[in-house]
Formats: structure tokens, C-alpha cells, sequence
């Protein structure tokens, strides 16, 4: 192993080496705090002088300091267990991925729940003294962590209700297409049809409406608007128009493909072409694309136009009545 794979291997540990390591720096933190030459320093930090009181409560800067070491220690610990659980729980191929991902957050909410707890015993803080001040922790919540913790209970409701899924295609409001490839605490990944990754925040897909084009079924309509000329048979164009559709191998024989006269338009007869195709996923742009060459060559063939708009400007000359005297 080369010198820039250990250092990688050491920000990047493995779960068993992490444990090591931190078995060795806490042994190292213990011999030095427990040490004769650190004692003036943590006696300066929990002197009067740097501290302060929250109800019964004493709050001083050795407690800090104590209480953000710990709490970054954990943290570290946490995220790297919940990356082990999260592999496990991924490679349990008889769970759909909606389930596993609501048993992933069910654990990551237990577990940052009961490192909370933990870290306040750890640094000596009683637990009732912080119903004083419970009000205003969670008027702070309500505040500062309204948007992440709208985001997560919907990111749980969205699990629990199945509406949106791994793979499925959707359409918001603003106009985002694409597919969703993942379904995190704070937001769902949507990835679009020209390769970008959006994150979007969970609580959209509640608040707003959110088109699911593989919610019950993978099919999807395809739309063609047509226009024949007026010199053109109609009824031969609607049975050609009809007979290009389904020669395509992805159109539906269920429902069949239907072709209306929608209206005498101005310069041409509009048809709307309407058809199905069997996956939504696979796109509707190929098949429509491919049927419209279809029925250009079948409208060449049988000698029916495509017309386009026209108009004729008639220009006519009459004598000036009265024309004023215009010196040359």
C-alpha cells in the first residue's frame, strides 16, 4: 500500500478500524485529562469566571468544550454504523426498496434519538433540569428546524404511503421531468431526462401536485395532431393515419388507437391521432416520431397533402378623387 492509500484508509476507515481508532485516541484523551499538567487548564475553563447558569442547570466552558468533543466523537461513530446497517439492510433483496428505506430512517431516527440522550449523561447534565427550558428548545425547533423537519416527516409519509418509489416517473409543478433514484431524509432525488441530478426538498411532494406517469401502470398516452387538406379524402387519410399506428410495434392493440376530426380549420381538416404504448419509461418521443414518418410516407403514397397556411393579398387600383396639387 502506497503512502496516498494510507492516509485515504485512514480518513475513509472501516468500520472495525474506526472502532480501533477511537478505542486509541479515547485511551490518549483519558492519560491526558487525567494528567497534572492539563488540570490548571480544565480548572480555568470551569472556573465562575466561564460559566453560566440555565435553571438549575451550570453551564461552563470545560462542560462545552467536554460536551462538543463527545458529541463530534459520536456523531462520527453514528454515520459510520448507519453505514454499515444501510448496506446490510440494501442487500435484503426481499424488502422493496420503499421499506427498506423506511427501516433505514426508522433506525436513524432511534439512533441519533438515543445519542442525544447519551451525550448528556456522558458530559454529567440532568436530564429534568431541561424541562425549564423544554419550551423554549422547542419554540427554537419550530423556528430555526421548521423546514428540515417538515422535510423528514414527509420524506416518512411518502415511504409509508408508496406514491412515489425508485424508478418512478414524475412531473412537478415547476416543470422538473424525470425518474427518482432516491429517497433521502431531507430530500428526493429526481434525475431528468438530460442527465441532472435535482434535489428536491420532500415536503414539495406533498404540499404540491406531482404527476406519478408510473403510480398504477407503465403506460402512457402519445398524442399526433394531424392536418389534411380540404382537396384530400379524409376518410382515406384518418384510415392511413390509423394503419400507421398500429404497424408500430410498441402501440397497444388494448386500448386501440383512435383518430378524431376535431375541426375545419382555416387552411386544413386537423385530426388528432391518439395511441398507447406499453412502457412510459422506455419514452414516447421515438414512437411518435416514428409514426409521424409513417404517415408522411403512407400520405405521400395515396397522394394526400399536408397543407400549409396560405393568403392571397388582392391589390386593387382606383383613381384618386380630388388629387391635391403636389408641386414637382
Amino acid at each position: 500500500m502506497d503512502m496516498k492509500q494510507m492516509v485515504k484508509s485512514l480518513f475513509l476507515p472501516r468500520p472495525w478500524l474506526a472502532w480501533v481508532l477511537l478505542i486509541i485516541a479515547g485511551l490518549g484523551i483519558a492519560v491526558l485529562v487525567g494528567s497534572e499538567r492539563l488540570q490548571p487548564v480544565i480548572n480555568t475553563l470551569d472556573s465562575e469566571a466561564l460559566s453560566f447558569s440555565v435553571g438549575d442547570v451550570r453551564l461552563s466552558a470545560y462542560l462545552l468544550v467536554k460536551a462538543l468533543f463527545v458529541i463530534l466523537v459520536l456523531f462520527w461513530l453514528s454515520s459510520i454504523t448507519l453505514g454499515f446497517i444501510e448496506k446490510k439492510v440494501v442487500g435484503i433483496q426481499s424488502i422493496s426498496s420503499s421499506n427498506r428505506a423506511l427501516i433505514l430512517k426508522a433506525i436513524q431516527f432511534i439512533v441519533y434519538f438515543f445519542l442525544i440522550l447519551f451525550s448528556f449523561k456522558l458530559i454529567g447534565v440532568d436530564l429534568t433540569a431541561f424541562a425549564v427550558v423544554g419550551g423554549a428548545i422547542g419554540i427554537g425547533i419550530g423556528f430555526g428546524l421548521q423546514k428540515i423537519t417538515s422535510n423528514y416527516i414527509s420524506g416518512v409519509i411518502l415511504l409509508i404511503e408508496k406514491t412515489i418509489e425508485d424508478g418512478d416517473l414524475i412531473e412537478l409543478d415547476d416543470g422538473t421531468y424525470g425518474f427518482i433514484r432516491h429517497n433521502g431524509a431531507r430530500y428526493t432525488l429526481v434525475e431528468t431526462f438530460n442527465g441532472k441530478e435535482i434535489m428536491v426538498p420532500n415536503e414539495d411532494f406533498i404540499t404540491n401536485k406531482v404527476v406519478n406517469w408510473t403510480y398504477s401502470n407503465k403506460r402512457g398516452r402519445v398524442d399526433i395532431p394531424i392536418g389534411v387538406s380540404y382537396k384530400s379524402d379524409i376518410k382515406k387519410a384518418r384510415q392511413l393515419v390509423l394503419e400507421a399506428a398500429a404497424e408500430h410495434p410498441r402501440c397497444l392493440s388494448e386500448p386501440a388507437p383512435e383518430c378524431y376530426l376535431r375541426e375545419y380549420g382555416d387552411s386544413s381538416v386537423n385530426f388528432l391521432l391518439l395511441f398507447w404504448v406499453d412502457d412510459v419509461i422506455e419514452g414516447r418521443y421515438k414512437p411518435q416520431s416514428e409514426v409521424m414518418f409513417s404517415i408522411w410516407d403512407k400520405f405521400k403514397e395515396n397522394d394526400i397533402s399536408i397543407p400549409f397556411p396560405q393568403r392571397d393579398l388582392h391589390i386593387i387600383d382606383q383613381p384618386l378623387l380630388n388629387k391635391p396639387n403636389i408641386p414637382v
